[in-house]
């Protein structure tokens, strides 16, 4: 028994030692010539950007004007929301918000005792 990584005199020591190769080519092939990296443009020559500044807050405060009308639009569409009639199921829902929580409860009491009352009745009826 013998160490793993012990060097024995049938390995040769500079197997890893050279860059490595592509399976299925000669280890003895010259790499193919590698095109030069693109320069990058200096980014600490172009002028930075205030934290919260907005791409076209220059001569264009395109982006600003946007979201002015964007708004004004949403509120005209919220106006003719409320303002529209709902029919029967938005009378429905005005009524159930004008309640305050004492009538509500009340509904919730008198409904449930009435479902307890029908379901006495149907026993009764059944053991009858």
């Amino acid at each position: 028994m013998g160490n793993i990584c012990s060097r024995s005199s049938n390995n040769d020591p500079d197997a890893f030692a050279g860059p490595g190769h592509v399976v299925g080519t000669s280890p003895n092939s010259n790499p193919a010539p590698r095109a030069s990296v693109p320069t990058k443009a200096n980014w600490k020559s172009t002028p930075g950007r205030t934290v919260g500044e907005s791409a076209g807050s220059g001569p264009q405060g395109g982006a600003d004007e946007a979201r002015s009308n964007a708004a004004i639009a949403a509120q005209k569409r919220a106006e003719t929301a409320s303002s529209a009639n709902k029919g029967k199921l938005g009378a429905k829902l005005a009524a159930d918000k004008a309640k305050t929580q004492n009538q509500t409860l009340n509904e919730a009491s008198r409904d449930e005792r009435a479902a307890r009352d029908a379901d006495k009745a149907a026993e009764a009826r059944q053991w009858s």
